[in-house]
């Protein structure tokens, strides 16, 4: 390349073309710098290991409704009124809430509460204030809080628990533990039990 001439052809050309090129040659030059200097201060950059508030993801939504399936089988159902869900901890808090727990893709027990949390790596359910079900024999039960921990595995209720059964059985309680089938019921801590005849 014979820099000399076309550098004898730049000084034949006007000011004004003179001034065009030479300052698309100082920006094509600063973007060259700016891009090669962005490339060495990042080059160390490592997404995996960010793990802050700005990288949490949170999704609020009105009429969220999360449902679990599992080889043709519902497991459950939640509806809130609100709600939001944060990729980050992968747990969906919701508000006003009902839904149902499913046996054999049958209701087996319906719920309501003013707020819930859903754990998406835990496969828990936790409802919390004015907790109210119902169980499919008609069975009645009300807390503070209701724990959810599987299809297999006991319910925990805790706090002021009240459990009313067909006008036969009233009892307040503590704590109560719910077996997975809904069909027993033990109360723990400070209880009070009646048993009416029908």
């Amino acid at each position: 390349m014979d820099f000399k001439k076309y550098f004898d052809k730049f000084l034949k050309l006007d000011k004004k073309k003179q001034g065009y090129i030479i300052g698309f040659v100082l920006c094509a030059g600063i973007l060259f710098w700016a891009f090669i200097t962005a490339g060495i201060l990042t080059s160390d950059f490592n997404r995996s290991n960010l793990n802050n508030a700005a990288d949490r993801q949170e999704v609020k939504t009105r009429g969220l409704i999360i449902t679990e399936t599992k080889d043709n089988k519902k497991y459950f159902e939640i509806y809130g009124e609100t709600g939001n869900y944060n990729n980050a901890d992968k747990k969906a808090e919701l508000d006003n809430i009902i839904g149902n727990f499913y046996k054999d893709n049958e209701v087996s027990m319906s719920f309501s509460s003013v707020h819930g949390t859903y754990d998406e790596v835990e496969k828990t359910i936790i409802l919390r204030e004015k907790v109210f079900i119902v169980i499919q024999d008609g069975t009645s039960l009300k807390s503070d809080e209701l724990i959810w921990q599987g299809n297999d595995k006991d319910i925990l209720a805790n706090g002021n628990v009240i459990i009313e059964r067909n006008g036969e059985l009233n009892a307040v309680a503590e704590h109560a533990i719910i077996s997975p089938d809904f069909d027993k019921f033990k109360i723990k801590g400070k209880s009070v039990t009646k048993i009416y005849d029908k």
